[in-house]
């Protein structure tokens, strides 16, 4: 992206690159705890982000490629994980019957 205005741009990717390492530690709590549910609500929002940042470029004249091939497949992918997330269930499977003790 052209560095508008003129600068380096550090400040900006300092920010970026902070919001994409909590959201990924986010996404890593819900995993390692479990909570399949919310995992897929989060991907969900998340991906919100990732299609900003395609909005980004594109609205400042970067590159179609990186803006469709990096972040709108991104946000994609998450999109469809998310939603793969909120469909899973969890199936209980019945103990085994166990028979009653017989009397000897």
């Amino acid at each position: 992206m052209p560095s508008w205005p003129p600068g380096d741009g550090g400040g900006f990717l300092a920010i970026k690159g902070i919001r994409d390492v909590v959201l990924a530690l986010v996404l890593g709590i819900l995993l390692v705890t479990g909570h399949s549910r919310a995992l897929g609500w989060v991907l969900l929002v998340e991906a919100l982000a990732a299609y900003g940042d395609m909005t980004t470029v594109l609205a400042h004249h970067g590159s179609v490629a990186t803006a469709l091939g990096v972040h709108c497949l991104t946000a994609t992918l998450m999109v469809v994980n998310g939603l793969l997330m909120m469909r899973e269930t969890r199936k209980v499977v019945a103990a085994p019957a166990t028979p009653a003790p017989q009397a000897a």
